[in-house]
């Protein structure tokens, strides 16, 4: 996955594969899920561990239909299927499994999505405003042209993280009523139009569309309430002793992971210690990568995409999955 508007020749490569690896620990015999197979990075380095089995997921039939030449190079033990992470354990059933060793979740946009001008998921490059990954469904120009101002601004503000998001929503409703967006580099222009370029520094600077195409992203495909529903099935499906990876890039997936893993761990902060006591619940995963793990600096210098990127790892417990609440996961999640 990468960070939207970046396009180097490192694109394809997976980010932090080798932590990823190490959190895992892929032994022969053993089934690991890739819940975002993408390119097929993450697939591949597990295929040659001989005797590992691999299934793979995507929503994105244009990456099921790419892995097809991994299929018939892995012996038998690569299966891919189309469908959302967050139905794993349907997929897995479907596979004749009701457990499994290990789960890789690479949150986010694709590197592939983001080359395709025609998917309208970059703003560098011109395509339709699309930004649906299982291309079907609400795309991202049904909600420029037709929502509120005032939800506009919520779902720039919440999702893309936005301080200029009055402005943007504003500039966006005034535009429309003349034109309906239909282009991605149209947007991006009135975007940068309406709040400008951020000034010159030595550091990287992101295009001032970046937020809102994050934004509009995350809300036409429910990414995070995606994410959070995921990390659920991850907790039912993983068998005691299994292992979770999850790679994130912006702050707003990573703060579900990480909420997830101090629910899960006994971590997670008490509201008061003054509230009533509630019953203990028995821990259901052991943090193996406290903190998360980000690149090192040999990494971000060969592959500018990891410099955002943070890993969050656990052990599955032998104690129950612990119960679903989609509030649990914070406003972000409840907006998608």
């Amino acid at each position: 996955m990468t960070r939207p508007g970046e396009d180097t020749p490192e694109r394809h490569v997976p980010v932090l594969l080798q932590p990823v690896l190490d959190a895992l620990q892929p032994q022969a015999g053993e089934v690991i899920v890739d819940g975002t197979f993408g390119a097929g990075g993450y697939s591949r380095a597990l295929l040659k561990v001989p005797g590992v089995r691999v299934i793979a997921i995507d929503r994105d039939p244009a990456a099921i239909a790419g892995g097809q030449g991994l299929v018939g190079e892995s012996d038998g033990r690569l299966e891919l299927a189309e469908g959302r992470f967050s139905r794993m354990e349907v997929i897995a059933a479907r596979a004749g499994l009701d457990g499994v060793d290990g789960i890789v979740l690479d949150v986010g946009v694709s590197s592939m999505q983001l080359d395709q001008a025609e998917r309208g998921f970059s703003f560098m490059r011109d395509g339709p405003l699309d930004m649906r990954m299982a291309q079907e469904g609400m795309s991202a120009a049904d909600v420029v042209n037709s929502f509120e101002e005032r939800d506009l601004r919520h779902i720039i503000a919440v999702l893309g993280e936005e301080k200029r998001a009055y402005s943007i929503a504003k500039a966006i409703v005034a535009r429309r009523a003349s034109s309906p967006f239909e282009r991605t580099l149209d947007l991006a222009g009135v975007i940068e139009a309406t709040i400008g370029r951020p000034p010159k520094s030595k550091g990287p600077s992101i295009h001032p569309a970046t937020r809102t195409f994050q934004a509009l992203r995350i809300f036409v495909n429910a990414e995070l309430k995606e994410l959070a529903e995921a990390l659920a099935a991850a907790e039912r499906l993983l068998k005691p002793g299994g292992r979770l990876a999850v790679v994130t890039f912006h702050s707003l997936e990573d703060r579900i992971v990480k909420r997830f893993l101090q629910s899960r761990t006994g971590r997670a902060p008490r509201a008061s210690r003054h509230a009533p006591g509630t019953s203990e619940i028995e821990p259901s995963f052991e943090d193996i990568a406290r903190g998360g793990i980000v690149a090192d600096e040999a990494e971000t210098q060969a592959n500018p995409r990891a410099r955002s990127a943070r890993l969050r790892a656990g052990r599955r417990t032998e104690a129950l999955a612990h119960p679903f609440r989609l509030e649990d996961f914070g406003r972000e999640v409840s907006l998608c």
